[in-house]
């Protein structure tokens, strides 16, 4: 019998999660159908419940539904993994297990580390925006204990926002000032976590920049100081089809490897697929294959 999956957002067509699982499903021979679903605003709730009349077994959750997802879940009684609750968002339910995560960061590191061969030991990396986009990656960069074999701890990160008190914000919130105050010495040392204003970057320098603003999709860029990227560092933009601003000044001020987030898009999906179906496909052959489209 085939299992249903769906993805869930407003709009909804340009999605390419019904491409990208459907590759999963055929490569480790898995009998699924998986649909995008249009919701409609301020309607997350009632769809998620016909869905799950209908059989549906999970759902990822895409713009802009991933907070309602995650108070969903809170009213649901369902088990929220910490990076759903330290982000406060939620894009992957489990509807046949009662879990619902948030799996944007591990993707964003499983992109940084595998794809890409960026190790994020000792990186000083500035993470631009204080929204949910900066809030799903931010756990997993500071601690990746609990979802890879080895870790790489970063030597800090700072979070820069055209409003700082957001970023403030963040770095107050208990669960990220225990992540970064972190004294089990069975684990390695703890990220230091900063936040600032962008004038306060200027004279910083950083090997990893990461916008995680949706600046790119009105093509501006975020007021950032010049000589901000070391030597060897990387930009990354978590938008994907299409050169940014920022990829743009990335290659200006001489970053020596700029990406755009289709690698994080499939790799997130891998991390859903794996919560959903206890096998992990392989992601660089869907990489490449979006990325010829």
């Amino acid at each position: 019998m085939t299992d249903r999956y769906a993805v869930i957002g407003n709009p909804i067509a340009h999605s390419k999660s019904p491409l990208i699982h459907t590759e999963f499903a055929r490569q480790t021979n898995q009998d699924i159908d998986y649909q995008a679903v249009l919701a409609p605003l301020g309607g997350f709730a009632e769809t998620v419940a016909r869905l799950r009349k209908e059989g549906c077994r999970g759902c990822n959750v895409t713009v802009p539904f991933k907070q309602e997802a995650w108070q969903y879940a809170l009213d649901s009684g369902m088990a929220c993994e910490l990076p759903a609750t330290t982000a406060q968002a939620v894009n992957t339910l489990c509807l046949d297990r009662g879990i619902a995560t948030n799996t944007d960061g591990m993707g964003l590191i499983r992109d940084i580390r595998n794809n890409l061969g960026f190790s994020l030991e000792g990186k000083r990396i500035l993470l631009m925006g204080a929204g949910g986009a900066a809030r799903g990656v931010l756990y997993p960069l500071m601690d990746q204990t609990a979802f890879m074999p080895t870790q790489e701890t970063p030597a800090f990160i700072v979070i820069a926002n055209r409003t700082p008190e957001k970023a403030v914000q963040i770095t107050d919130e208990s669960d990220f000032k225990l992540i970064a105050a972190r004294v089990d010495s069975s684990k390695p040392a703890a990220t230091k976590l900063e936040a600032c204003s962008y004038e306060e970057l200027a004279g910083r320098q950083f090997d990893i920049v990461i916008n995680a603003t949706s600046s790119g999709l009105r093509d501006e860029l975020p007021p950032l100081p010049g000589n901000l990227f070391a030597r060897d560092s990387l930009a990354y933009d978590m938008m994907y089809g299409r050169q940014t601003p920022f990829m743009n000044f990335a290659h200006e001020q001489g970053a020596s490897l700029i990406s755009g987030g289709l690698g994080m898009l499939v790799e997130q999906a891998a991390e859903s697929f794996f919560l959903w179906r206890g096998i992990r496909p392989e992601t660089k052959p869907v990489i490449e294959k979006l990325g010829s489209c």
